[in-house]
């Protein structure tokens, strides 16, 4: 019977963890061994409750049913101890003894980012998260992330829109989509990356599991981005692990107003680099990794994020609407330079333009603006720019 099926018995005896795993290999030797000691030598080298739930599995575990239902699903399962398991997660100080995964691993030798950032983020924060999807997906840069609502699971669609790969860390087992609104994305990733988790397959989610989660996201990284966290995030969790690691982590800065760039402007108070750009940020990433260096086309040149220009780019020409005083220029797009991811008011966004549009008026480009996905309304009377 091959190791792989008494070492899918060992990770999924309770209260065993790594460490004590590693203790018992090197006092009986292989996975095997282990399973047919006795029950007096267990008894010697583990806790009370450790012997006993390892002695009960043993039991009532069936070694080889068990692996090929687990197989079956199209789940896969490596130790720490394989070749073939991650190598930038052998660096980390806590690596998980086992890892599941569904479709593939990430490469060793290609770029790995992490994008990490608020479930809840702005129209700012999704843009910036397309962006940078969109920019790793071209230059072959991996997307790792926990394939959460908002800045993770955007920047992963973003990825795979952009024909890059990606990989979802899960914080229960592969077999399981959690969210369950994220079902889409889970699908993708089978097939153009993979999704992993250190749980036993079967695992439901729960809140507990997910910090330990985080260590594998930075942990598979070479690089972190926070795009928003809150000053007290989970987010924040997974950058001090990600330092621990030794990760290079850089945080997209955001307005002293807005709450969900209070985490990240504190990051950058602390010392973490800054983003400015895709752009700069790639260049950063190829000095700082010359060995892996951008493997894919090079990248398309763009304004920095966030400026006027980005906003109004892919804006159809020939958008209805009347050109103002006789210029070009049509109201919409006088419209469109003056939105913002901030919400302003119709009267902020037409006051003083050329030919003094009337409040109707305004609202009436405003709408159709909404209605061609460049803007949206916060509220009565509100407009923002959509990413």
């Amino acid at each position: 019977m091959k190791q792989e099926v008494y070492e899918y018995w060992l990770y999924n005896v309770p209260n065993v963890g790594w460490k004590t795993i590693q203790r018992l290999f090197r006092i009986f030797g292989t996975p095997e061994e282990v399973y047919r000691a006795s029950p007096d030598d267990l008894k010697k080298q583990l806790s009370e409750r450790q012997a006993a739930g390892l002695l009960t599995l043993r039991e009532t575990w069936d070694l080889e049913g068990a692996f090929e239902k687990m197989t079956a699903a199209g789940i896969h399962f490596l130790t720490a101890t394989s070749p073939a398991y991650p190598g930038r997660l052998k660096e980390i100080p806590d690596p998980p003894y086992g890892i599941f995964y569904k479709g593939s691993l990430p490469r060793d030798e290609a770029l790995s980012v992490a994008v990490i950032g608020a479930r809840e983020c702005s129209e700012y924060g999704c843009y910036v998260a397309k962006a940078l999807g969109k920019a790793f997906a071209e230059n072959g840069v991996q997307v790792i992330s926990g394939m959460a609502r908002g800045i993770d699971g955007i920047s992963q669609e973003a990825a795979l829109d952009g024909g890059g790969c990606s990989f979802g860390v899960l914080g229960c087992g592969v077999d399981i989509c959690y969210p369950a609104q994220n079902r889409p994305l889970y699908e993708r990733l089978l097939e153009k990356g993979g999704v992993l988790s250190s749980y036993p397959p079967g695992t439901r989610p729960q809140p507990s599991l997910f910090p330990p989660r985080n260590r594998i996201v930075s942990g598979l990284a070479d690089a972190v981005i926070v795009v928003e966290a809150r000053q007290r995030s989970g987010t924040l969790i997974t950058v001090d692990m990600a330092l621990e690691q030794g990760r290079e982590v850089y945080v997209v800065p955001g307005r002293l107003t807005d709450r969900l760039s209070d985490g990240c402007n504190q990051l950058i108070r602390q010392g973490a680099g800054v983003l400015l750009s895709p752009e700069s940020f790639l260049q950063e990433l190829s000095r700082l990794f010359p060995r892996k260096g951008i493997t894919e086309k090079p990248y398309k040149s763009e304004p920095e994020m966030g400026t006027k220009e980005q906003a109004a780019e892919g804006l159809e020409r020939h958008l209805i609407g009347r050109p103002i005083d006789g210029s070009d220029q049509t109201l919409e797009e006088a419209l469109l330079s003056r939105l913002d991811f901030y919400p302003k008011s119709v009267e902020q966004l037409g006051g003083n333009l050329p030919g003094s549009p009337g409040y109707h008026e305004t609202l009436a480009a405003l709408m159709r603006l909404c209605l061609r996905g460049l803007a949206a309304q916060s509220g009565v009377g509100y407009f923002h720019k959509k990413g």
